[in-house]
């Protein structure tokens, strides 16, 4: 009886820990995965050389094929986080001053086929 209290509340416990991480980092836009800042569903993240800390320079098809890591309107910058508006008005996350980015080709979680293409495109790291 005594062991089955004992995992109940180790079990309980672990629960409230899980659920105080989970409300303490819902809002960050992007998680260290690894070494390389992934999104909340573990897509890789990545920066394009030829932007600013202000504004993206993969407008149009670019936009399409390596689509901007969105930030809500309520979205405010924490840490080096910071929040750009980009040339239709839409707002999208920028980490360390370089706009992050998702890629098409990367089909599962983990996947990093972006990193290098067209020599401008890069894993966005911490």
């Amino acid at each position: 009886m005594k062991l089955s209290i004992l995992a109940l509340t180790t079990i309980v416990t672990l629960a409230a820990c899980d659920d105080a991480y989970a409300a303490g980092h819902a809002s960050a836009p992007a998680i260290d995965t690894n070494g390389i800042l992934t999104n909340a569903e573990g897509m890789s993240l990545y920066t394009f050389d030829p932007d600013t800390a202000t504004t993206s320079a993969c407008n149009g098809g670019c936009a399409a094929n390596w689509p901007p890591l969105a930030a809500d309107s309520d979205a405010a910058a924490a840490g080096d986080f910071t929040v750009i508006t980009r040339d239709d008005g839409s707002l999208q996350w920028a980490y360390d001053g370089q706009p992050l980015y998702l890629w098409v080709n990367d089909r599962a979680p983990g996947d990093t086929t972006g990193d290098g293409v067209g020599g401008n495109w890069h894993l966005a790291r911490p």
